[in-house]
């Protein structure tokens, strides 16, 4: 909620205040010098109720308070451009007219940084092409090297699955997952099948990934910026040849991982815990960043069991649930700073 006083002191440039209200009216923290008349980093919001519930933490609102950085909701019914002015406009909504009134904002307000360009997220939420800058970079270093599973788009005509499954010469068992990645519970909804005459079951469009065993561990890396923040979380066991052999079918699951099925305090196998590689994962993320002109995105990394150094990234997610992240309140007010940061320096020098 924005305060009567922040609105006064954000509109009357013209205040009578004295010397040691100019300095608590610049930017908090960052050293701007005390004739910058801007008492906050305003930060318009435009998410879900859920997505604002879980983001929005009073621990949050509250450092953020103190570092300088006010958030204000943005209201839907009315223009972008009447509302603000906004320093940064953070936001995790669905749907082509949101995108428009999105895009045409930045090109009207160049000064103003959103998160994140909508045609670069909505890459995202398609799963036949989520993955495809990951296959593209081929990545690997003295650290390990980390690609993507062979998948298969199935679009329509799931009685044409076994023979397309054939054709492009994938092994079982096969996850199957939703083409479409909205952050919905559905789009979260996976299958594991265990024959290739089962998947006649599902309902394209899905997209079929290669199961790769991984010791029942995945590596969620959260993406702030340019920090990196690694948990793990328990994911699907190991499937072994003779299982394969043995059984058949498909099997639901609602949702793989989550905040309840932490696995950082677990007594597991230290070949299996063992986090991915800094160095790697911050050479990885910063190239993936650059290509996906994203900075707030979560990836959902494996390691293939039996071996120290290969990974698979299996999902790429667009503003994830960062109150589920350790310390999100510093790194994200920090990021959010930063960003202010930049913007001040480049306005200073031009």
């Amino acid at each position: 909620m924005l305060l009567k006083e922040e609105v006064l002191v954000r509109e009357d440039k013209n205040m009578s205040r004295q010397p040691e209200e100019d300095e608590k009216a610049c930017f908090l923290g960052l050293g701007f010098p005390p004739q910058q008349k801007k008492s906050f980093v305003v930060v318009g919001y435009a998410l879900t109720s859920k997505k604002t519930k879980s983001f929005l933490q009073p621990k949050l609102e509250g450092l953020a308070r103190k570092k300088g950085i006010l958030f204000v909701a943005i209201d839907q019914n009315k223009s972008l451009s009447e509302q603000g002015p906004f320093d940064i406009v953070l936001h995790k909504l669905s749907g082509k007219e949101w995108r428009q009134i999105l895009e045409d904002y930045r090109q009207s307000h160049p000064e103003v940084t959103v998160l994140d360009p909508p045609d670069a997220i909505q890459h995202l939420h398609n799963r036949q092409y989520m993955l495809q800058e990951v296959a593209d970079m081929n990545f690997s270093d003295s650290h390990g090297k980390v690609g993507v599973p062979r998948q298969l788009v199935v679009k329509r005509d799931a009685s044409s699955i076994p023979d397309a499954i054939s054709r492009a010469g994938l092994r079982l068992p096969l996850v199957a997952k939703p083409l479409v990645a909205d952050g919905s519970a559905k789009s979260h909804e996976l299958s594991l099948a265990y024959d290739r005459y089962s998947l006649q079951k599902l309902e394209p469009p899905l997209v079929l990934q290669e199961f790769v065993n991984h010791g029942g561990v995945m590596f969620k890396v959260y993406i702030v910026g340019e920090a990196i923040k690694v948990v793990r979380r328990f994911s699907l066991p190991n499937v072994s040849r003779k299982e394969l052999s043995k059984n058949a079918g498909v099997f639901r699951f609602p949702r793989v991982s989550c905040a309840a099925a932490s696995a950082d305090d677990a007594d597991l196998d230290p070949s299996v815990a063992e986090l991915p590689p800094r160095p790697l994962l911050e050479r990885f993320a910063k190239e993936l960043r650059r290509r996906l002109g994203l900075r707030l995105f979560n990836l959902d990394i494996i390691r293939e069991h039996g071996t120290r150094d290969h990974y698979y990234v299996i999902d790429i997610n667009y503003f994830p649930g960062y109150g589920k992240m350790p310390e999100y309140e510093h790194i994200f007010t920090d990021f959010l700073l930063s960003l202010a940061q930049s913007k001040y320096r480049k306005r200073s020098s031009s």
